[in-house]
């Protein structure tokens, strides 16, 4: 669906992108990762039609897009940085004015913007100002613009800056439910989050792309073992056995424990989730949450972008 090759961008002498190459498949959600500064907005920019590259191609199903910009921005949904909000505009308003630069008739219009208002959650906000919405509402409007035509592919940038932990599930668990119906392609500089998210990353490091495929993937790229978190409640002693005896299970370490709770950490493969649960069932205890070991995806992050970690 998304086909980029050799896409180089220059701002005078300075190269924000370099011979960025990548596929994206039709129905994927692909995270776009790097740190602040490393060219993801640019490559956003570029693939929306919004700036011309130096170099180089993008082709959205087939289409060059240098080469039919217009007609091809209607099969776009584009969220930049900053959400283009009019705040003089009620949110009905906005969308309906969206719909219809997109070429939606405006016997449609009404359909549309109800339809995108209930998919994020915005029908409650239909007649306030945009500019008495606060940040997470802001940036939900943000999506519902890039979603009000129908596009068959998302481009968000950040979508989830500047949210409060409550307001990033909801923006978490919205991108999910878009897997189904478009290919996504979402950036960020929060491995932790957009690994929750997305099917497989790319790294951008310094407008050069260094890496790509799933979290897995990556992992082993790097030689990294993984750990895996665990949370039950019952016996610190009967879990810690359990998850010794998962095969591929390298160490085990009682983080914290009460009464009520126990976490553990294992050295083990993401991979390892579905057996590890069910040791710790069969061995009668209550599993109360099972997630990949965060630090593991903060230094995995920051060794690809060229963060702190080497």
């Amino acid at each position: 669906m998304i086909q980029v090759d050799g896409l180089t961008k220059y701002y005078g002498a300075r190269a924000a992108i370099r011979d960025l190459s990548f596929r994206i498949s039709s129905g994927e959600v692909v995270g776009f990762l790097g740190l602040n500064g490393a060219g993801k907005t640019t490559t956003l920019k570029i693939l929306a039609a919004v700036l011309l590259p130096s170099s180089g191609t993008v082709r959205i199903d087939g289409m060059d897009v240098a080469q039919a910009p217009r007609s091809l921005k209607q099969r776009i949904g584009y969220l930049p940085e900053e959400a283009p909000l009019y705040d003089e505009m009620t949110v009905g308003e906005y969308l309906r004015f969206v719909a219809e630069l997109h070429g939606v008739s405006a016997a449609r219009a009404s359909a549309a913007v109800e339809a995108v208002e209930e998919r994020t959650d915005l029908r409650s906000a239909h007649a306030e100002l945009l500019g008495s919405l606060s940040h997470g509402y802001r940036q939900r409007v943000g999506v519902a613009q890039a979603l009000v035509h129908g596009p068959s592919i998302l481009l968000l940038d950040e979508p989830s800056k500047g949210l409060d932990p409550a307001q990033i599930i909801e923006m978490r668990t919205l991108l999910r439910s878009l897997r189904t119906t478009h290919t996504v392609l979402v950036s960020s500089h929060i491995l932790p989050e957009i690994a929750q998210t997305c099917d497989r990353l790319l790294v951008i490091r310094d407008g050069e792309l260094v890496a790509q495929g799933t979290e897995h993937e990556l992992e082993q790229r790097l030689g990294g073992s993984g750990s895996v978190v665990v949370e039950v409640r019952g016996s610190a002693a009967a879990a810690e056995s359990a998850l010794r005896g998962v095969e591929g299970v390298r160490c085990v370490t009682v983080v914290s424990g009460d009464e009520d709770r126990v976490e553990l950490r294992a050295d083990a493969p993401e991979a390892l989730r579905p057996a590890i649960a069910r040791a710790v069932l069969a061995a009668g205890l209550d599993l109360l949450r099972l997630d990949v070991g965060q630090d593991r995806l903060e230094s995995l992050f920051l060794r690809l972008t060229g963060g702190t970690e080497a």
